[in-house]
C-alpha cells in the first residue's frame, strides 16, 4: 500500500509538472513550430528554471516538433531525464545532444526507439547504470539501429548494459572515458556483435582486464584504455586486422618492459611484441604461423613493386609523386602543442605540412577551394563531425598552439572581415543568417552560418594560435586573413580538428591529400594560359629546402612533399603525428608515396 501511495504521489507530481511547464513560456519552441526549423538548440540563463518548473524534464511540447533531426540541451543543471514521448514525437532526430546536464542515475523512460539517430551525447551528466526499460532503448527490434557516435564520457556508469551491442548494431564510435566501469559487457565482444567500431576510449575508469575476444572487433582502428587498473594486455589484441593506435598509458602492468612500451613505443612496436608473446612467447607453432604469414606478405609487396602496373601509369607515377618527410629529416619540423582545456571543447586536431602545391594555373586555386568544400559536406558531414582548415604556409609562425579561450578574450581577423572578438563575430554571423534565411524564405540557413549552433552553449572556444600571438583558426567557423590561400600559395599547413574522433582527422587528413595530388595531376595535363595575368613574378614551388633532394618531373611539375606534423602536450609528449606509416596507404595508381 505504501508503495502504490509514493507511486500515487509520483504521478501526481509529474502531472502538475507538466502542467506547471504548459504554462511556461518557450518563445523558442513557438519559433520553431512557425518556422518549420529542423535545428533546435536550447539554452540560455532562464533555460534551468523553466526545464526545473517542468518537473527536470523537457517540456512535452517540445515532442511536437516532428521535423526536428538536430536537438541539443546543454548545461542545464535542473535537467533529471528528457521526459516521455520523445521517441514518439520526433521520429526523425539524426542529432541528440544532451551533455553536461543532470541526467541520472538512470534514463526514465528510455530513449528509443530512435531509428535515424546517428549521434548522440550524453557526456557529462550523472547516469550510473543504463538497464533495459531505463537505457537508451530496445535491443530487439533495435532501438538505435542507425546510431554511429555515442559518447557517454564523464558520468558514473559502474557497468555497461548487456545489449548495448544489439540496440546500436552499428555504432563506429563509443566513448566511455571517466565513469566507474571496472568490466567489459562480454556481449559487447561477441563476434560480428559490432562490425563497423572503430573507436573505443575508455580512459579514466577502473578497468582491471581486458578481454581476449576483443580480436572479434574487426574495424577497431583506435583504442584509448589508459588509466585503468590494467595488469595484462591480451597478445590477441595484435589480431586486431585495422588497429592503428593504442593508448595504455597509467595502467600498472605485470610485464614491466611492456609498461614501457606503452609509455614511449609506436603502436606498431606494441603490437609486434604482443603478436610474439611478449617476454614468455606464444606457441611455438602459432609463432612460427605468424613468421610464415608476414614472409609471405613480403614477398607480395616486392612481387607487386616489380611488375608494375603498366607504362602509363609507370609514367604518371613518375610524374606524380609523393614523398614524406620525416621529423627526424627535417630541420625546421612545425609543432602543435595541445593545451589541455580543449579537451572538454574539441580534442582532436592533426596537421601537415604539403610543399610543391601549384595553384597559379587558371582556376586551380577555386578547384582546391571546392575540393575542400565537398569534404566538408561529404566526410565531415557538414563540419559536424571534422573541420578542415589550411593555410599559407609563408605566413604561419610556429611552433602552434592549440587551445581553447573565453569567447570574450579570443580575437581572430575573419576571412574576409576586420578583427573581432569570436563572441561578438559570431552574433553578427547569427544576425546575418536569420536575415538571409527570411530574405530567401528558407526553413534553414545556409553556407557558414549553418555551421554556428556547433558552438552554442560552449564556455570556450576552440583556436590555433602562431608564435606571435595570433589567432590563425577558429574551428569549426573560419581560419584567418593572415595565413590565407592565394594562388602563389606553393607551400601549404593543413589542420583538421574533431570533438569525436582522432582517426577520422587521420581519414580525412588522408583524402584532403590525395585530393590536391590529383588536383595537380590534373594541372599537369592541362596547363591553362590564362593564369598567365594573375601570376606574380618571382613565384616558385617553394622546395627551396636543400634538404629535400627532389627535382621537378619532365613537365616542370613540382612533387608534392608531405612533412611530418608533431601535435605534442604542454609537456612535449607526443600525442600523434601525421603522416605515419599508417597513413595513405590506400592511394590511387597514379600517386606513389615515398616514405
Amino acid at each position: 500500500m505504501a508503495a502504490a501511495a509514493e507511486a500515487a504521489a509520483a504521478e501526481a507530481a509529474a502531472a502538475a509538472a507538466a502542467a506547471a511547464s504548459v504554462s511556461e513560456p518557450w518563445p523558442e519552441l513557438e519559433l520553431a513550430e512557425r518556422e518549420r526549423r529542423r535545428e533546435l538548440l536550447l539554452t540560455g540563463p532562464g533555460l534551468e528554471e523553466r526545464v526545473k518548473a517542468a518537473g527536470g524534464r523537457l517540456p512535452p511540447r517540445l515532442f511536437t516538433l516532428p521535423l526536428l533531426h538536430y536537438l541539443e540541451v546543454s548545461g542545464c543543471g535542473s535537467l533529471r531525464a528528457p521526459g516521455p514521448g520523445l521517441a514518439q514525437g520526433l521520429p526523425q532526430l539524426h542529432s541528440l545532444v544532451l551533455r553536461r546536464n543532470a541526467l541520472g542515475p538512470r534514463l526514465s523512460p528510455e530513449l528509443g526507439p530512435l531509428p535515424a539517430l546517428r549521434v548522440l551525447d550524453l557526456s557529462g551528466n550523472a547516469l550510473e547504470a543504463l538497464p533495459p526499460g531505463e537505457g537508451l532503448g530496445p535491443a530487439e527490434p533495435p532501438g538505435l539501429p542507425q546510431l554511429q557516435s555515442l559518447n557517454l564520457s564523464g558520468n558514473r556508469l559502474r557497468e555497461l548494459p548487456a545489449d548495448l551491442a544489439r540496440c546500436a548494431p552499428r555504432l563506429q564510435s563509443l566513448n566511455l572515458t571517466g565513469n566507474c566501469l571496472d568490466a567489459f559487457p562480454a556481449e559487447l565482444f561477441r563476434p560480428g556483435a559490432l562490425p563497423l567500431l572503430s573507436e573505443l576510449a575508455a580512459a579514466d575508469n577502473r578497468l582491471r582486464e581486458l578481454s581476449p575476444d576483443i580480436a572479434h572487433l574487426a574495424s577497431l582502428k583506435t583504442l584509448d584504455l589508459s588509466n585503468n587498473q590494467l595488469a595484462e594486455i591480451p597478445a590477441e589484441l595484435a589480431d586486431c586486422p585495422k588497429l592503428k593506435e593504442i593508448n595504455f598509458r597509467g595502467n600498472k602492468l605485470r610485464d614491466k618492459r611492456l609498461e614501457k612500451m606503452v609509455g614511449g613505443c609506436q603502436t606498431k612496436s606494441i603490437l609486434e611484441y604482443l603478436r610474439a608473446g611478449g617476454r614468455g612467447g606464444r606457441s611455438k607453432g602459432r609463432q612460427e604461423g605468424s613468421e610464415k604469414e608476414d614472409r609471405k606478405k613480403r614477398r607480395e609487396r616486392k612481387q607487386r613493386r616489380e611488375s608494375g602496373e603498366g607504362e602509363d601509369e609507370v609514367a604518371d607515377a613518375a610524374r606524380l609523386m609523393l614523398k614524406v618527410l620525416h621529423v627526424s629529416e627535417n630541420p625546421t619540423p612545425l609543432t602543435v602543442r595541445v593545451s589541455p582545456e580543449v579537451r572538454d571543447v574539441r580534442p582532436y586536431i592533426v596537421g601537415a605540412v604539403v610543399r610543391g602545391m601549384d595553384l597559379q594555373p587558371g582556376n586551380a586555386l577555386r578547384r582546391f577551394l571546392n575540393s575542400q568544400t565537398k569534404l566538408h559536406d561529404d566526410l565531415c558531414e557538414k563540419r559536424t563531425a571534422a573541420t578542415i582548415a589550411t593555410h599559407d604556409l609563408q605566413a604561419v609562425r610556429g611552433p602552434l598552439l592549440y587551445a581553447a579561450r573565453p569567447p570574450e578574450g579570443l580575437k581572430i581577423v575573419p576571412l574576409g572581415r576586420r578583427e573581432a572578438k569570436a563572441k561578438e563575430l559570431v552574433k553578427q554571423l547569427q544576425l546575418e543568417a536569420e536575415e538571409q534565411r527570411k530574405q530567401k524564405k528558407r526553413q534553414s540557413v545556409s553556407g557558414l552560418h549553418r555551421y554556428l549552433h556547433l558552438l552554442d552553449g560552449k564556455e570556450n572556444y576552440p583556436c590555433l594560435v602562431d608564435a606571435e600571438g595570433d589567432v590563425i583558426s577558429f574551428p569549426p567557423i573560419t581560419n584567418s586573413e593572415k595565413t590565407k590561400i592565394k594562388k602563389t600559395t606553393c607551400s601549404l599547413f593543413l589542420e583538421v580538428t574533431s570533438a569525436t574522433s582522432l582517426q577520422l582527422c587521420k581519414d580525412i587528413m588522408d583524402s584532403l591529400i590525395l585530393k590536391m595530388a590529383e588536383l595537380n595531376k590534373s594541372i599537369s595535363e592541362n596547363k591553362e594560359e590564362d593564369a598567365l595575368s594573375d601570376t606574380e613574378p618571382g613565384a616558385s614551388c617553394g622546395l627551396s629546402d636543400p634538404n629535400l633532394n627532389l627535382r621537378s618531373g619532365k613537365d616542370g611539375q613540382c612533387p608534392l612533399v608531405v612533412e611530418q606534423v608533431r601535435v605534442v602536450d604542454l609537456e612535449g609528449s607526443l600525442k600523434v603525428v601525421y603522416p605515419s606509416k599508417a597513413d595513405l596507404i590506400n592511394t590511387p595508381p597514379y600517386v606513389t608515396v615515398v616514405r
